[in-house]
């Protein structure tokens, strides 16, 4: 059930909570667990965020999984992991509801604030809800066309639309899902879907509409700070219709906001089986390629990593060459374990993301937190 935006809780992830959340739970903690993930904002700081994530895209759309959900998160916010994952198009908006009560439930038992969680959402996908309407179509007619939020030229592949009246009328949505005044990260969600159909002189213009209608929502507290969450876009060359420059994207935000621009972070995902983030040379950044991990890196932008367990794909079959690269996680760690590590670990990446539906799941994932998660020797590619 919906709380109404008279009710959302107030507050935001800020640089005091996130570091006394640390502080206090730091003797379970290796070293490394937890980072820094800079604002550059006043009303936040720097934020210290966990070095694992929750993720909520995967479950059927029933009470049960919400309530799995609830009870995961509640867990994982208990064992040390701030960092809480989800989109507004999510199982038809339940997983951004179950978050909210998930940020209920700890600060109701005491063992967190809101100013120690660190919430992150996205918006560009349609959604219908809960319930899918008997006439899509006319339902999106009535809902975003007549509304004026968006034109049906606007509405890419039949699903994906980024106007600014939009992306606004989405996260008011999924501040009130939520039940929260303040999103700490909003993402445009792949926003290289619209490439499918309009030209990149198109979708810059469009991009940078976003942009400037989530700097008013920064400057309005409804988000502390923006970026894009992709699949494709970051992974693909220049050369490919579908490619997402880090360095367009920054200037396009810079445009939008200023030098002081709110555009701090990106999601793409990364894992054992999917390294493009860190050996693809996809970027360029002042006429030089490099990967997009290093083009973060100059650029200033923090990088999230999605899908770190491959959607559990990576939760078996892992050869025991591979496991013994993570020794210190002892001769008893699971390969999920061991994937989550290989993340965790990797120059550049802030935060891996791994969906956590069930206890098991959490407190598997959760027992690396005691090892150290420095980053691996050497240089971002």
């Amino acid at each position: 059930m919906l709380r109404g935006m008279a009710s959302l809780v107030p507050g935001r992830a800020d640089a005091a909570g996130t570091a006394q959340h640390a502080q206090k739970i730091a003797s379970r903690c290796g070293k490394g667990h937890f980072r820094i993930l800079p604002t550059q904002t006043e009303a936040a700081g720097d934020l210290t965020v966990s070095s694992l994530g929750v993720g909520t895209y995967l479950g059927p759309e029933t009470d049960a999984a919400d309530n799995e959900y609830v009870e995961a998160m509640t867990k994982a916010l208990s064992l040390g992991i701030n960092v809480l994952d989800t989109a507004v198009n999510y199982r038809g908006t339940r997983s951004e509801l179950a978050v909210g009560r998930a940020i209920t439930e700890g600060i109701k038992q005491g063992f967190i604030t809101r100013e120690q969680v660190v919430v992150c959402t996205k918006g560009g996908y349609l959604t219908f809800g809960t319930e899918r309407p008997a006439d899509p179509r006319r339902w999106i007619q009535e809902t975003y066309v007549k509304s004026g939020l968006f034109k049906w030229e606007d509405f890419i592949a039949g699903c994906h639309c980024m106007t600014p009246a939009y992306i606004k009328n989405q996260l008011d949505r999924s501040r009130e899902n939520l039940g929260l005044e303040t999103v700490d990260v909003y993402y445009i969600h792949n926003p290289e879907t619209q490439l499918s159909e309009i030209p990149r002189e198109t979708f810059i213009t469009r991009i940078r509409d976003a942009f400037g209608a989530l700097e008013e929502a920064c400057a309005e507290g409804k988000v502390t700070v923006y970026g894009t969450a992709t699949w494709n876009g970051f992974r693909q060359p220049p050369e490919k219709r579908g490619h997402l420059s880090l360095e367009e994207l920054v200037a396009a935000a810079r445009e939008a906001g200023g030098d002081g621009h709110h555009f701090r972070v990106v999601q793409l995902p990364y894992n054992l089986s999917l390294q493009d983030a860190a050996t693809l040379n996809s970027q360029v950044v002042k006429g030089k390629r490099m990967s997009l991990l290093s083009a973060a890196q100059k650029l200033g932008i923090s990088v999230v990593a999605s899908a770190s367990l491959m959607q559990a794909s990576l939760c078996k079959g892992l050869a025991e060459e591979t496991r013994k690269s993570f020794a210190e996680l002892g001769t008893n760690a699971t390969d999920a374990q061991c994937a989550l590590q290989f993340v965790r670990t990797t120059p550049g990446i802030l935060t891996g993301l791994a969906g956590m539906r069930t206890l098991s799941h959490v407190e598997e994932n959760a027992g690396i937190i005691p090892c150290p998660a420095v980053p691996l020797s050497g240089s971002i590619a």
